[in-house]
């Protein structure tokens, strides 16, 4: 059966003061049906620029699906695949990171 990689968002920190996110931890869980393969975890820093932008959304208003792309984006697609190729390789030995 073939690997599904699920990214999550695990943990948001933000600038109470704006709501600013400057810290997002992240996972990406491999499955085989319904059992679990393997897990890797990581962390994203953002940067808050001396003004917010224009395009700025509000804490309370944040979906999962903006907070990932902010997070592929800032680490790249070179470095998704690696994480995805890295999950379901520790899938295949059986040994979750």
């Amino acid at each position: 059966m073939a690997i599904t990689k699920t990214w999550e968002i695990n943990t948001m920190e933000r600038d109470i003061t704006d709501g600013y996110v400057n810290t997002v931890i992240y996972s990406v869980k491999g499955t085989d049906g319904s059992e679990e393969k393997g897990t890797f975890t990581g962390e994203v820093s953002f940067v808050k620029p001396s003004s917010l932008p224009s395009d700025f959304v509000a804490y309370d208003s944040l979906d999962e699906a903006t907070v990932l792309g902010w997070v592929k984006t800032s680490i790249g697609s070179d470095q998704v695949s690696v994480i995805e190729k890295s999950v379901e390789d520790s899938t295949a030995y059986g040994k979750p990171f």
